[in-house]
């Protein structure tokens, strides 16, 4: 392990009248998943957000899903985003910045991330009714809001062209755990500094 490198994990738990959920986190891992959210869509999506930004991750999620899922999508993403910010600590030695550009067959998304603590999302993924099966690809919206409020996150999130709304949802995934991958990676040349001329993030 790098010497500028600290153990960068953390697990939370949230339970709520809606949601049940348990999440363990690994920034510096393998790409390593156990996800379980009751929704087949969702798990695809963060299996491959874990695979692509080769964090660790395990998540067990029940909610509401008999009567919508988007009390499950926002409340996984709100945990998920506290994670980052409970495993990334001061942020000391680390890019902050991550932007990456994803081609997804005919479709092509676009990242950029500022883990500054200064929380916003701009977001454009195209036609917001599109579905993949029972699953609307507008609630990728309600995961990306919550994560960028939770890890105090400036995210935004493009889709360049396409139209197929799960290649679209793929695309977005595996382009922001790239862009995130990018952010949270260690620069040995920071040598430990804050990324910041603030002093603090």
């Amino acid at each position: 392990m790098d010497k500028f490198m600290k153990n960068r994990t953390a697990k939370i738990i949230r339970n709520t009248k809606e949601t049940q959920i348990e999440l363990e986190l690994n920034l510096d891992g393998s790409g390593k998943y156990d996800i379980e959210t009751g929704i087949p869509f969702f798990n695809h999506m963060l299996e491959l957000f874990t695979r692509h930004g080769i964090f660790d991750l395990t998540i067990r999620a029940k909610g509401d899903i008999e009567i919508d899922y988007h009390h499950t999508v926002e409340d996984v993403g709100i945990v998920l985003g506290q994670a980052f910010k409970q495993a990334v600590g001061d942020k000391a030695g680390m890019n902050r910045y991550g932007f990456f550009i994803l081609p997804m067959d005919e479709t092509l998304v676009r990242v950029a991330v500022d883990l500054s603590n200064r929380p916003i999302l701009v977001y454009d993924l195209g036609n917001s009714d599109g579905r993949v099966r029972d699953f609307n690809v507008s609630l990728c919206k309600e995961f990306f809001q919550a994560f960028a409020n939770e890890a105090g996150a400036n995210l935004h999130v493009k889709l360049e062209y396409g139209d197929e709304p799960h290649h679209i949802a793929e695309g977005a995934f595996k382009c922001f755990a790239k862009a995130l991958n990018n952010a949270v990676a260690i620069n040995p040349r920071m040598q430990g500094q804050i990324p910041s001329t603030k002093g603090s993030i």
